[in-house]
């Protein structure tokens, strides 16, 4: 039985009908890679409803969406007060949170997971690259020399969630390192667009402010160092930090991703130490054969001992864990939704869409995503196969990592984010969102097709290798 792709094995059964194997799976199913993933693939489907929500409500009632998005919303703190529109809290404060946790799973990626080798890490960092370049210069062959050349970021990145559910529909046809390769080149597409948006998309810069941001920073810093683990000293910082950002010239949500880096990523305890406590524990918990049974309740030494491994387990594991797993659900659920609510409405009746469609702004974005993401993404991975002499992950096929570039090409999130950072003329965001809506829709239905295709091929192949030849 699968749910979204996620395997579940012997849900329904008895513990005593559980297979070894079937316990080894379920703690597969529980790591911090596949908890991620599940996380964001659910979230993705969530964004799609949101998104048909806004396009729905948009044109059904142009003045209603426009209005409640536009609204005052005032945060008032002692004699302090910010008044924003509520699409602008959106925008500019949710996705900060989104940002942070992004920082926190670049940086996991980056010390433990498929970023932290260099090897490994080249064929996503690499497909990264290749995914962003290529768009960028198709979007320029569009519109370069024209006042719509600064939309050129728009087409560059690939949005996890959106990606990442189409993935999980096919379940276990696709091998386990085809996620890996998938979610660690979009993390590695994220890092590139927030450097894209802090380096190309900050009009000017006010000295005062970023010099407090630094200072912010210093701080930060000096509490990572003193091995600070309360979430609220961070979170005390990091408002502090988001002020002064935004004040300073640079998008207020590339905080999230500064803040993110000076999360600790050490336990209270050491391994070595929380081993021998749980080891100490443990040993008192044991029985002769399988005597022990459901004691927990009836047996207050064993309670005690299995609330003291607990608290210890809590000890052990690193305040970027804890801040990554309790942020994962808010941005899946609920900010990532709320952005595409408030960002994806498009009045098509107010459009002339023939004007729209061809618009240089709408063939760049839609060219860039849905044929650019794949075509960079595939070439560059082959290319550093060839250059670094790099194997793809096992059980990968070169159809499949096309199909995953085509998933690239799904830039909903992050192209709309960096879309109303391009332009000031409305009518230009518009036909950004045309193009991205189209692009992505390309990109996700010929990735589903193609990574169809490629499983379909590549256990037809495993098949045949298994059928003995005779004499």
């Amino acid at each position: 039985m699968e749910k979204l792709g996620v395997p579940i094995y012997g849900d329904d059964l008895p513990e005593d009908q559980i297979s070894p194997e079937s316990l080894v799976n379920r703690i597969i199913a529980t790591s911090a890679f596949q908890s991620f993933f599940t996380t964001i693939s659910n979230g993705g489907f969530l964004l799609l409803a949101a998104s048909v929500a806004a396009l729905i409500w948009s044109n059904i009632n142009p003045e209603s969406y426009a209005h409640f998005w536009h609204q005052k919303f005032t945060l008032t703190i002692g004699s302090a007060a910010l008044s924003h529109s509520l699409g602008h809290w959106v925008n500019d404060g949710l996705m900060t949170l989104f940002f942070f946790t992004v920082g926190l799973e670049i940086k996991r990626e980056m010390l433990v997971g498929a970023l932290s080798d260099p090897r490994r890490a080249s064929l996503p960092v690499a497909a990264a690259i290749g995914g962003m370049i290529f768009p960028a210069l198709i979007y320029w062959v569009f519109n370069g020399g024209s006042a719509t050349m600064s939309g050129w970021g728009i087409p560059i990145a690939t949005d996890i969630a959106f990606s990442l559910a189409i993935l999980s529909t096919l379940g276990r046809r696709i091998p386990f390192g085809i996620r890996i390769f998938l979610t660690a080149f979009a993390i590695a597409d994220d890092l590139g667009a927030i450097l894209v948006i802090a380096l190309f998309y900050t009009p000017q810069i006010h000295l005062i402010y970023l010099l407090g941001a630094l200072g912010i920073g210093a701080l930060l810093f000096i509490m990572n160092r003193f091995w600070v683990r309360n979430p609220l000293v961070y979170l005390v910082l990091g408002v502090a930090m988001w002020y002064m950002v935004g004040h300073s010239g640079l998008h207020a949500t590339i905080t999230g991703v500064i803040v993110s880096m000076f999360i600790p990523a050490r336990g209270h305890y050491n391994t070595d130490l929380f081993m021998k406590m749980v080891r100490n524990h443990l040993d008192t918990i044991n029985c002769e054969g399988d005597e022990c049974g459901h004691t927990i309740m009836v047996n207050r030494r064993h309670l005690d001992a299995v609330h003291s491994i607990n608290v210890a387990c809590s000890a052990v594991e690193t305040p970027l864990q804890r801040m990554e797993h309790a942020m994962e659900p808010w941005v899946a659920y609920l900010i990532l939704p709320l952005f595409a609510l408030a960002n994806a409405g498009v009045v098509l009746g107010a459009l002339d869409l023939g004007a729209a469609v061809t618009h240089p702004v709408t063939v760049g974005v839609i060219i860039g995503l849905g044929f650019g993401k794949p075509i960079g993404i595939t070439l560059f991975t082959w290319l550093t196969t060839k250059l670094l002499r790099v194997e793809l992950i096992s059980g990968a096929t070169w159809l499949m990592i096309l199909g995953v570039g085509f998933l690239g090409g799904i830039g909903f999130t992050m192209s709309l984010f960096i879309s109303a950072l391009s332009f000031s003329e409305p009518i230009f965001k518009e036909y950004a969102k045309i193009g991205i809506i189209g692009g992505s829709v390309i990109g996700g239905v010929i990735g589903y097709i193609v990574l169809r295709i490629a499983a379909a091929g590549a256990k037809s192949a495993q098949t045949s290798s298994s059928i003995p030849t005779g004499q």
